[in-house]
């Protein structure tokens, strides 16, 4: 619970339920771009871990070293101290 109740996440949570929301009241296409957008922000900082992971599985890691792959990847969840560690 500590993940959502930082002032910060606010964003990524509003948009999150705004979208099922919006949802809910038969708006489907915006609803579901809402909740995409708030799950990007608040899980994007995982993107690169998670792909990082993937590296060492044979056919996906080939996949995710290809340069153009490699860079969307580092573009999730830029920090200013310039290490990468899980958002939690």
């Amino acid at each position: 619970m500590r993940f959502f109740a930082k002032p910060d996440r606010l964003r990524g949570m509003v948009s999150f339920f705004g979208g099922i929301v919006l949802v809910m009241l038969r708006w489907p296409v915006i609803g579901m771009i809402c909740q995409l957008y708030g799950l990007i922000y608040l899980f994007g900082q995982f993107f690169p871990i998670v792909a990082q992971s993937l590296e060492n599985i044979p056919v996906i890691g080939e996949i995710l070293r290809m340069p153009a792959i490699e860079n969307f990847f580092s573009s999730f969840g830029k920090s200013t101290q310039g290490d990468r560690r899980a958002p939690v």
